[in-house]
């Protein structure tokens, strides 16, 4: 069986996503942007039982599931799913002398990512999930965020 091309590609996609969201963050660095989208990424997943982590990486193209999944402990759970300010706290968290991450980093890096996904997949993945993850992952700023 040949290499699958998701894998063949998986740089050069990360890359295309990486500038895609750099100009979606509204930031001048990949470094900036690696730090936001990482920040997005952990936040979620903090969030997530070990059988959800799973399910999600399993929407998201390589390098971003590699990411995704890097590190993880699953002490790091945390049981309260909270609200998009809680989400911006935690994203600011990450490296905090080397992250630019705006107010709207959660629905920029979402929109960047839903170019990148087979987006029929993702939605119906954010769904099993439920519907703290289907607010997580939406590209509207939710009213407690404005």
């Amino acid at each position: 069986m040949p290499m699958p091309q998701e894998y063949q590609l998986a740089s050069q996609q990360f890359e295309s996503f990486l500038k895609d969201a750099q100009e979606t963050l509204g930031l001048t660095t990949r470094n900036q942007t690696y730090t936001s989208v990482q920040a997005v990424l952990l936040t979620f997943r903090h969030r997530l039982s070990p059988e959800k982590i799973l399910r999600f990486a399993d929407a998201l193209p390589p390098v971003l599931r590699a990411i995704f999944v890097s590190d993880w402990q699953t002490e790091q759970f945390i049981s309260r799913f909270g609200d998009y300010q809680d989400w911006i706290m935690d994203v600011k968290a990450l490296r905090t002398h080397h992250n630019f991450s705006q107010e709207t980093a959660v629905c920029q890096v979402s929109k960047a990512l839903r170019q990148y996904v087979d987006l029929s997949h993702f939605q119906a993945t954010l769904e099993t999930l439920g519907a703290d993850a289907v607010r997580y992952w939406s590209i509207d700023l939710p009213a407690e965020g404005r």
